[in-house]
């Protein structure tokens, strides 16, 4: 039995998760430039990821591509009927960004592998913000974006920007931190959707990789 399986790691602006199944850390060596977001045409130019997110469409707004392993995007909630995708447009917090989700099910399931910028005391649990302590952070749909294979929102607590994306097999972090010196990234394996997590584990391989 896992005596603890939410971490704490240093802050770093670059985060890749690999589903093959190791975590990977790499640091840039200057400040993040702004993301220059590609412009779509043709028919993907018309999709929304946000359609579904609300009611009871069951569907997440994250990063993904056609039959990949990876759904890289924002929970919102783990339980619940209305939160079986992890993510309900009604809610104004994000408890972090798993990588495994499932769309328009209506049964809630996986979740795995969250993490979550934070900046200040370490937390090890999401709690609740403004009620009780935790990592998770508030946000606004206007500071939300969602594209095919693009998520960005930010984070109005620790005053994090987040971008996501993926590709087959991965799933691609940037964190973009405001100056400060107690910038940290939980990994929180117990964290799943709709039921607990049976067996995780991870291992620190050196400085710049996570492996489990």
């Amino acid at each position: 039995m896992l005596k603890s399986a939410t971490y704490a790691l240093p802050a770093l602006l670059f985060i890749t998760t690999n589903l093959l199944p190791s975590c990977s850390y790499a640091a840039p060596s200057a400040a993040p430039k702004q993301s220059k977001v590609p412009k779509l045409s043709g028919p993907v130019a018309n999709v929304n990821p946000m359609v579904g997110t609300a009611e009871h469409g069951h569907t997440y707004p994250g990063a993904t591509v056609p039959f990949g392993m990876v759904q890289v995007s924002p929970d919102t909630r783990i339980e619940t009927w209305d939160g079986s995708s992890g993510y309900h447009y009604s809610d104004n917090s994000i408890r972090g960004f798993s990588h495994s989700h499932l769309s328009g099910t209506g049964v809630g399931g996986l979740g795995d592998i969250m993490l979550m910028p934070i900046v200040g005391d370490v937390q090890l649990s999401a709690g609740e913000p403004g009620k009780t302590p935790g990592y998770a952070s508030r946000f606004s749909h206007t500071n939300e974006q969602a594209s095919p294979g693009y998520y960005k929102v930010f984070l109005d607590d620790p005053k994090v920007t987040v971008e996501l994306t993926a590709t087959a097999r991965s799933g691609l972090h940037k964190y973009s931190f405001p100056t400060t010196d107690a910038g940290h990234i939980v990994l929180d394996l117990q964290h799943g959707i709709g039921n607990s997590v049976f067996d995780s584990g991870l291992t620190i391989e050196n400085d710049t990789t996570v492996s489990g």
